[in-house]
């Protein structure tokens, strides 16, 4: 009688993270652990929740921005989304909130993103114009109507009282944001690998011809990828305009580049087609972290700019190399 000899189960204790989202989590470890033994407040408990406050805004536009960049688009329109969505959104408020009726102002606001999305979708699926060229008109298109009707400073209103407590308020310590963040991530991630829009996102990125003799509708595709960015950069708007108490000009301005650099820093590639969520969030992550280190020492805003530059430019470059490794 023979005995049959039971294998054991393989246990992987390897991380589910590719290779440049484990590189994004090193570098995360080691700012802190360079910036803790420069400005111990690094190793605040206080000041990581507070960062991490502070990266839930650019995490929020960043999901929308991955999608997009996943088709091998680019939306250049963040800025002025996030704060046509705001102005309007306060504006429905008014100066005197109202429960219940003032929560109008953040359908308002989602509406505007989205109106704003469908339109920079059309114009790069339907019309054929470059993503960058089309999106930077839309964003100046906003940005001479915001200017026009509110005479280049924030309208006489206030956000909602719901706005006002995801935007401010904290859940048993944590920032409230972070949670809206952590849903919104939670909704990205269901979108990308669950659903059949997701998968087609990765093919029309990586080869928009291929998927469209797959018979994937890639133009539905595109305008609905680039209507879930607008819709974040709203949402992130509205986020904060609750935190800041009001609506303002220009307030989407620090989170185009630092957007697209977290997407590209978490390995996304700006081609198309290939890149993970969870690198996004390490990438904001970073990016929050080096934006925090630079404040602490006083470097003015253009070196933050600088660096978000140089991120994208050193990214694309490896990227281009994998490439032509590949081929």
């Amino acid at each position: 009688m023979s005995s049959a000899v039971k294998s054991k189960p393989q246990v992987s204790w390897s991380l589910p993270f590719d290779g440049p989202t484990r590189s994004v989590f090193v570098a995360i470890i080691l700012l802190i652990v360079v910036g803790g033994s420069f400005f111990p407040q690094f190793f605040s408990p206080y000041y990581l929740a507070q960062q991490m406050q502070n990266g839930a805004f650019l995490g929020i536009v960043a999901a929308g921005a991955m999608v997009v960049i996943l088709l091998g688009q680019i939306d250049l329109s963040v800025p002025w989304t996030m704060t046509a969505a705001a102005t309007i959104s306060t504006a429905v408020v008014g100066a005197n909130p109202q429960t219940g009726i003032s929560e109008l102002g953040l359908l308002a606001g989602l509406g505007v993103g989205a109106l704003v999305g469908f339109v920079n979708g059309f114009g790069v699926a339907v019309m054929r114009i470059p993503s960058m060229i089309w999106t930077l008109a839309t964003n100046n298109i906003l940005l001479g109507l915001l200017v026009y009707f509110s005479g280049f400073y924030a309208l006489a209103s206030q956000p909602s009282p719901v706005m006002s407590a995801l935007g401010q308020g904290k859940v048993m310590g944590l920032p409230a944001v972070v949670l809206v963040w952590i849903a919104v991530s939670a909704l990205t991630i269901f979108l990308l690998k669950r659903t059949v829009f997701g998968r087609n996102i990765y093919l029309v990125g990586t080869s928009e011809p291929a998927a469209y003799l797959s018979a994937i509708n890639t133009k539905r595709v595109t305008i609905l990828a680039f209507v879930f960015a607008g819709v974040m950069s709203a949402l992130g708007g509205m986020m904060l305009a609750g935190y800041a108490g009001q609506s303002y000009q220009r307030m989407g301005d620090p989170y185009l580049l630092p957007g697209i650099a977290a997407v590209v820093l978490g390995g996304t590639s700006l081609f198309g087609g290939s890149g993970r969520y969870a690198g996004t969030v390490a990438g904001v992550l970073l990016i929050t972290l080096m934006s925090s280190m630079l404040s602490i020492m006083q470097a003015p805003e253009a070196a933050k700019q600088i660096a978000y530059g140089l991120v994208i430019i050193v990214m694309v470059g490896l990227y281009s190399r994998r490439t032509a490794k590949a081929e």
